[in-house]
């Protein structure tokens, strides 16, 4: 299968996976986001098992913001006189 950048795919061994878009294709790889959340690399000797999907399959994750992973401003430690 010849891949481009936006083609909506599935893995035919991973199911599970969901469908996955196509963010970006290399001479040896493709990066893939699945359904599942998780962008994946498949080795171009793997294109073979990714079959095109329909348009509306792809559904990704919402963000998931989490509240603890945002910085705070770093405290100053005062001088001692």
């Amino acid at each position: 299968m010849t891949l481009k950048v936006g083609n909506i795919v599935n893995h035919s061994g991973m199911l599970e996976w969901g469908a996955g878009k196509v963010l970006e294709v290399t001479a040896t790889l493709a990066m893939i986001q699945f359904s599942d959340g998780k962008n994946r690399k498949i080795a171009i000797s793997h294109f073979d098992i990714l079959q095109p999907a329909l348009l509306g399959s792809f559904i990704p994750l919402p963000e998931i913001h989490d509240e603890r992973a945002v910085s705070h401003p770093t405290k100053v430690a005062r001088k001692k006189k």
